[in-house]
């Protein structure tokens, strides 16, 4: 069906004259005429003026075929958004890859999290039975000590693996710089940002799962679901360029060092941007083809 007929056919399911539509519309009996008949078209703003009449969406009154794209208006036209078939598989092909990968991603993640918290109950042990010995790490009890390959063994579990070479002139003067209490306190401070770092990660990954599940899933994947997905993970990405320069700033002041960096790099500024940009793009999507009933793909 046109839209001549489409619009005949539901002035009458609304027991309504052409003078009558005329006279809501602002225009003449015979414009109304000449849309029915297919002699003439109405401007756009004419037809969203007979969607509020009728409560319709635009698709309803345009056309009941979508498919058939090239009978409509091209003002129309581009209030419809279609995906080919090659197209649909491939994005949602790849939006499989995606959601797995956001699945995956946040359950290595999740399981990092109970080592993070032993370590944190750790800490204030291996500190404390920590002492310097000729310019070298020492350990004042038995039950902490350095094994091969610079793995650090506590009651005979193998908690973690350092380059003992590389870091000690750092640690030993940590050490001996700052008290235990501080010292504990920079370990613990960093270890409780790490954790809120990962956990943002976690959630980052699941709003990543969650979005292209949709889009995998559904039929189009511009909706609002979609829309806040990308936002909370814009969100939630500033976030964590905040949280990396407010916990060196944090530390500094425990161990009264000044160090002036920069809080912010211009590559995190910028893929925030484009993160956030996705989200006006999806929304600007969901509205090109509300009225298409949300039916992107073929």
């Amino acid at each position: 069906m046109k839209f001549g007929d489409n619009l005949r056919q539901i002035r009458k399911n609304k027991n309504m004259s052409q003078e009558q539509l005329a006279e809501k519309v602002n225009v003449t009996r015979q414009s109304v005429s000449k849309w029915e008949n297919g002699e003439s078209y109405p401007e756009m703003n004419n037809i969203l003026e007979l969607c509020k009449i009728f409560n319709c969406k635009l698709n309803d009154l345009v056309h009941t075929d979508m498919t058939d794209i090239s009978s409509l208006d091209t003002e129309i036209v581009m209030n419809v958004v279609k995906f080919n078939e090659k197209k649909q598989k491939e994005v949602k092909a790849l939006s499989n890859i995606i959601s797995l990968i956001g699945k995956i991603g946040a359950i290595i993640l999740k399981v990092a999290i109970p080592f993070i918290i032993f370590a944190m109950l750790l800490v204030p042990y291996v500190v404390n039975n920590v002492e310097i010995k000729n310019n070298e790490i020492a350990f004042k009890t038995d039950n902490i000590k350095i094994i091969d390959e610079n793995k650090i063994e506590i009651h005979d579990i193998v908690v973690g693996e350092f380059d003992i070479e590389d870091e000690s002139y750092d640690v030993i003067e940590l050490l001996e710089n700052n008290s235990n209490t501080k010292i504990i306190g920079y370990i613990e401070i960093a270890l409780v940002f790490l954790l809120i770092d990962i956990i943002i990660m976690i959630i980052i990954l699941s709003y990543v799962e969650k979005l292209f599940n949709n889009i995998k899933d559904n039929n189009t994947p511009f909706t609002l679901d979609n829309v806040k997905f990308i936002k909370n993970i814009s969100y939630l990405m500033i976030a964590l360029i905040i949280i990396t320069p407010l916990s060196d700033i944090i530390i500094n002041l425990l161990l009264g060092v000044s160090e002036g960096n920069s809080p912010f790099e211009l590559m995190n500024i910028l893929e925030i941007l484009i993160i956030f940009s996705m989200s006006y793009i999806f929304e600007y999507g969901y509205e090109m083809q509300k009225d298409s009933k949300a039916r992107m793909y073929n």
